[in-house]
């Protein structure tokens, strides 16, 4: 860690961390409206821009690339919306319109310029993938202030930034001007992409925008967590991948820390609590649990039930042929049932206790009552109802159950489902 100790280090990381912060917020807007290659398309079109501020100022002056960056985004922005407000084009025709465009023009541009006899002094060419090596601490304070901008406009325009990404119809009819919130959430982005091109440069800027964001909606369905996962996974990016190139010889730093924001993707995706894969895997393998033992309670009721003998004693080969299952396959759920206590297993035959009858029961009945719902209801034949209610039954919370009765009541289709009463008071 002796390389915190250079003061040209810490403006680097600091720089790199504000930009890893503002593209968070602002990506996770553009996640969300459906606009992940904006932040690219934005980037490509303001390099003809930082071309243009030095041919007419002729130095390397950042102020002059900033504003130069952000009037060719602007444009490219206003032509976006111009193509798709006023044509056929979509909006994803459009953008990519925009990017190639731009960036070709741009690219002219910097030919020409190390072309000229100002070649030697431009070095515009590591804009394109950036340089934050170069960084001075008179940049990083320029990139502080339009993080700080970017920062505090999304914080007070929150809500209606989060109406325009989830119902712009609402918000229109709210009385929002919409049209105008659209052109200023793309000028908050144009100013974000402008702060990073020096440090991760036009062709990288795309990934600090959408991976945070992307990273972070894995992580949250709320918009506000969204926004701050998004931020922090954002800065740790910069400082992770600023890390990387110092201490490693002749690395780029702009690609490590579009390596580092990856990583955190990646790591999100395999270990966000509700949505990693992890945790996919696991409720997969509980569902697949829970099936299998609801089919055996339900497969051992139906043939106690046929038997008029609720205590009736079954075979392991009975129950995987009523199943259609191997009995290899019966052995591990009915272990674990037995281990609940839910049956009685002695030898090769198997038989409900008082607690297993009572969950055979509930697991009969959400079934029965899922396919008298399909028949009265969906109008299916009562022969094809029983694969269907076989797959649904599993996913019914208790408040579904209720609405199925109601709705059965309500209809005068709600005859004793069998078995009608309780069949511990049958017996």
């Amino acid at each position: 860690m002796n390389w915190l100790w250079d003061p040209n280090a810490r403006w680097i990381l600091g720089g790199c961390m504000l930009l890893g912060l503002s593209s968070g917020v602002l990506g996770s807007f553009a996640f969300l409206r459906k606009r992940s290659l904006l932040g690219d398309a934005l980037a490509h079109a303001a390099l003809p821009g930082v071309c243009l501020a030095f041919i007419i100022t002729g130095s390397r002056s950042l102020g002059g690339f900033l504003v130069g960056a952000a009037l060719a985004g602007l444009v490219g922005a206003a032509c976006i919306q111009v193509i798709t407000r006023y044509s056929r084009v979509k909006e994803d025709a459009a953008l990519g319109l925009v990017l190639s465009v731009f960036f070709g023009f741009g690219i002219v541009l910097l030919t020409l310029i190390q072309q000229s006899q100002k070649a030697s002094q431009a070095g515009l060419d590591k804009l394109v993938f950036g340089q934050a090596a170069a960084m001075v601490s008179g940049d990083v304070q320029t990139m502080a202030i339009c993080a700080g901008v970017v920062c505090l406009a999304t914080f007070a325009l929150f809500k209606e930034f989060k109406l325009l990404c989830f119902d712009p119809g609402f918000a229109r009819g709210l009385g929002y001007p919409t049209a105008l919130l659209d052109g200023l959430l793309m000028l908050l982005i144009v100013l974000a992409v402008v702060v990073g091109l020096q440090a991760v440069g036009v062709v990288l800027m795309a990934a600090m925008l959408i991976t945070p964001a992307a990273a972070a909606r894995l992580w949250t369905d709320r918009l506000d967590h969204m926004v701050v996962f998004a931020g922090l996974f954002g800065a740790l990016s910069g400082a992770i991948g600023t890390g990387l190139s110092t201490m490693t010889l002749r690395m780029p730093t702009g690609p490590l820390i579009v390596l580092a924001a990856t990583s955190v993707f990646a790591a999100s995706l395999v270990a966000a609590p509700r949505k990693g894969l992890i945790a996919r895997w696991v409720r997969l393998i509980r569902l697949r649990r829970q099936v299998a033992r609801e089919h055996a309670l339900r497969s051992l009721y139906e043939l106690a039930e046929s038997r008029s003998n609720w205590t009736a004693t079954i075979s392991v080969a009975d129950l995987a042929a009523s199943r259609g299952n191997a009995e290899s396959g019966l052995r591990r759920v009915l272990g674990e049932l037995g281990h609940e206590g839910l049956i009685r297993v002695e030898g090769g035959s198997i038989s409900l206790t008082e607690s297993g009858l009572n969950a055979a029961y509930q697991v009969a009945r959400n079934h029965r009552l899922w396919e008298m719902f399909l028949m009265h209801e969906g109008q299916l034949g009562a022969d094809h109802v029983d694969r269907d209610a076989d797959v649904i039954e599993h996913l019914l919370p208790r408040s579904i159950v209720e609405e199925l009765e109601r709705l059965l009541v309500v209809h005068g289709r709600h005859p004793e489902l069998p078995p009608s009463v309780h069949p511990l008071r049958s017996v």
